[in-house]
């Protein structure tokens, strides 16, 4: 194994983006996601470990061609609308703080990175799908013929798993545990019992859609202040 590019994507790529979705989920504990944002924040963050997870499986155990380039790319810019459908609607409900935002911008560009260094050592692959290049573009799903070494495709399956799936599946379990008891009328988390809900015009003002130049204020503060103006007394609430 003498290829740089792939020691980079065994060695590095992939441990960086374990390290930060599980920093990513606890952001998410810490803000808590299942007394704000809910389950619907989960499902999205489990849609968007299918769309980075389905092209990492697919380079690991198959030989890379022009189809397996061109699904990564496809749930790349997929990956990247759910991205942004995920912050706008978390912001609306939560706080996203700087080190979230910051970890955020690591899960936009690893795959981002990793799909460069693929199309890298696959080249001829990558661009006969433009029709450019002295070969076709071969779209057959084969097993590898060099294999990676098993003992590393288990580790990294099983990391995945412990480290990525199941930490998000805890989270969505939390949220629907969260709205069911919120539907029975039993009391929720204690950070949010202080907190009154958030209207669809201040929601807005809040979102990351909203233009942040020169003279205007962050939207991000925005709705930190939001919450903090909010906040109620428990024993004499706001009416």
């Amino acid at each position: 194994m003498d290829d740089p590019t792939l020691i980079i994507l065994m060695y590095f790529i992939i441990p960086i983006w374990f390290l930060a979705g599980i920093v990513d989920w606890y952001c998410h504990k810490r803000s808590n996601i299942s007394g704000t944002s809910g389950a619907k924040e989960s499902l999205i963050h489990l849609l968007m470990f299918a769309e980075v997870g389905i092209p990492l499986f697919m380079v690991l155990i198959f030989e890379v061609n022009s189809l397996i380039i061109a699904i990564s790319i496809l749930l790349f810019f997929v990956h990247e609308a759910t991205a942004m459908w995920d912050v706008s609607y978390a912001v609306t409900k939560r706080h996203v703080g700087p080190i979230e935002q910051h970890v955020h911008s690591f899960l936009e560009m690893i795959p981002l990175l990793a799909l460069v260094l693929v199309v890298g050592r696959h080249w001829e692959h990558f661009i006969a799908l433009f029709g450019v290049g002295n070969m076709s573009p071969d779209f057959a799903l084969e097993l590898k013929e060099d294999p990676l070494p098993t003992w590393y495709l288990v580790t990294v399956l099983l990391i995945a798993l412990a480290l990525e799936f199941v930490p998000y599946l805890e989270e969505l379990m939390r949220g629907l545990k969260d709205k069911n008891q919120k539907s029975r009328g039993e009391p929720g988390d204690i950070r949010t019992k202080n907190i009154s809900p958030v209207s669809h015009e201040q929601a807005e003002a809040a979102s990351p859609y909203d233009t942040s130049v020169a003279g205007e204020e962050d939207p991000g503060v925005a709705l930190e202040e939001l919450v903090e103006d909010r906040k109620v007394d428990p024993i004499h609430p706001k009416r």
